[in-house]
């Protein structure tokens, strides 16, 4: 299976906030924004393995700053490693006001997804290939960030990963 560049997974997604997306006090609700954000996630996911995916995970999703009611989200999604059969993306998301033209880094995640054969099944996906310095630096910190989640869904001990053991152990 040939490798593919990170680059050729990057997708980028649209949404304009409406008031059926927003709380009472007129921010996006979150659930709504986690709903585009594993679209947005699928479908750089799908585009590096040529095949359906599953979400397998979702890192911390944090809100650094309100997404207000017209505004427009502009998702960025990109798969930053493989490994046998799942894929770390990376997501950002910018929250863009139309009226004053500002852009503000609003949230970012990592989602793992598992590539699917036509029975469902997990199938094996290419690698990846970083270039840029921050698809390289991506790359780099994706093992630690998937031994981070399979230790803390307690698929992995934390002596499986000596790089991480310092979290789990004292001395």
């Amino acid at each position: 299976m040939e490798p593919r560049k990170a680059i050729d997974s990057y997708i980028t997604m649209n949404e304009l906030v409406l008031p059926n997306d927003t709380n009472t006090f007129g921010d996006l609700m979150g659930g709504k924004l986690m709903y585009w954000m594993d679209i947005a996630a699928y479908l750089a996911a799908s585009k590096h393995c040529n095949s359906a995916a599953m979400t397998a995970s979702v890192d911390n999703l944090s809100f650094k700053t309100p997404i207000k009611l017209g505004n427009v989200i502009c998702i960025e999604a990109i798969v930053t490693r493989a490994f046998n059969t799942s894929m770390e993306v990376h997501l950002k998301v910018w929250n863009q006001n139309m009226i004053t033209q500002t852009r503000v880094l609003s949230n970012e995640a990592f989602f793992t997804f598992v590539a699917l054969d036509e029975n469902k099944r997990t199938k094996q996906v290419p690698a990846v290939i970083p270039e840029s310095d921050e698809e390289i630096k991506y790359y780099e910190g994706a093992l630690r960030r998937r031994q981070m989640r399979l230790i803390l869904s307690g698929k992995m001990k934390p002596d499986d990963a000596p790089e991480l053991k310092a979290f789990f152990t004292q001395d």
